[in-house]
């Protein structure tokens, strides 16, 4: 039973440190740039779909199947998604607050119907299954797979919360945040936002392909329906929960999130009935919503929210001074 419960931990966590690499890669872009990407869903799903075609099994039935190691697959995921954030922002990054937000949302219908119809690429409605699984060869152990997959995303996480935790405090990362806070400011000083814009775009766009990547190889099937636009409302969801502009408030974030979600399906499978559930699944989103509002009434920055330099700086000044 006990061993039950850890094997069950150790995949809820899994899943939860997948979106919360998607938060990490929303957070360079909203949270240090404050760009407004509701097309989440979109670069997810090309990262999901490009590492599953070049790492599965060939197949007659579609193109693909090149049987490439896991490793190159996550490297091609966050590649191709990379690339296509680089020429959706290039299209769209002069765009400002809801114009950003309504061609991403474009973007994002735009690549769920290329998935259910470009059947020969991506296997249509049906998806692309047979994806391998990171230590595949452990799945016979419940629990030693589940640690495996778990350790592993965490490494991930690790890494790209200490990078980009580097980025944040470094020239480039100082350049973001001035030129989410003043535009012109920044300009005046002699930065080129366009371009530091599309940046940040392009590396949040190839984190989330990385995380698409990722959820692939641990589920081991994808389709069409796992990216639909609640994924989007889910990771925003996360982010304002955790703290926009902190990356520990990201990974947090996620985590709570996720769990939140988990739970209220528990609730659901428990105490509704069977020929009801179906309907009764929209109280997952409820209750993402009621958290979410009271979060924002009890704590409008998150739970890790972004301090200010000037409240930094004043923190530190002494008490004399402060008055």
């Amino acid at each position: 039973m006990i061993l039950d419960l850890v094997a069950y931990g150790a995949f809820f966590l899994t899943m939860a440190l997948t979106y919360a690499i998607i938060c990490l890669g929303l957070n360079v872009q909203w949270g240090m740039t404050g760009l407004f990407n509701v097309g989440i869903a979109a670069f997810v799903a090309v990262g999901a779909y490009t590492s599953a075609i070049l790492t599965t099994p060939q197949t007659a039935e579609r193109f693909g199947g090149f049987d490439m190691p896991i490793a190159i697959g996550w490297l091609g995921a966050a590649i191709v998604s990379g690339l296509l954030s680089w020429g959706v922002g290039a299209l769209t990054i002069r765009l400002r607050a809801d114009y950003l937000a309504i061609a991403t949302f474009g973007v994002a219908v735009t690549v769920q119907l290329c998935m259910l119809n470009l059947q020969p690429l991506t296997g249509g409605a049906f998806g692309i299954g047979f994806i391998p699984r990171p230590f595949a060869g452990l799945q016979g152990d419940a629990l030693l797979f589940a640690l495996a997959n778990c350790g592993l995303l965490a490494l991930v996480v690790l890494a790209l919360y200490a990078g980009l935790q580097h980025l944040a405090h470094s020239p480039w990362g100082r350049v973001l945040r001035a030129i989410r806070e003043d535009e012109v400011a920044a300009q005046a000083l002699g930065k080129r936002p366009t371009s530091f814009r599309l940046q940040a775009f392009t590396v949040g766009g190839a984190i989330m392909g990385l995380a698409g990547a990722a959820q692939a190889h641990f589920i081991g099937f994808i389709a069409p329906d796992n990216y639909m636009p609640i994924l989007t409302f889910q990771v925003w969801a996360m982010l304002i929960v955790g703290g926009s502009g902190n990356n520990r408030g990201a990974i947090a974030g996620a985590i709570l999130v996720w769990g939140l979600w988990a739970l209220t399906a528990a609730a659901v499978s428990a105490f509704v009935p069977p020929e009801d559930q179906a309907r009764a699944a929209a109280l997952q989103i409820v209750a993402i919503g009621v958290g979410l509002c009271l979060m924002l009434l009890l704590r409008p920055r998150g739970l890790f929210g972004e301090v200010s330099p000037l409240s930094r700086l004043r923190n530190k000044l002494p008490l004399s001074a402060k008055e």
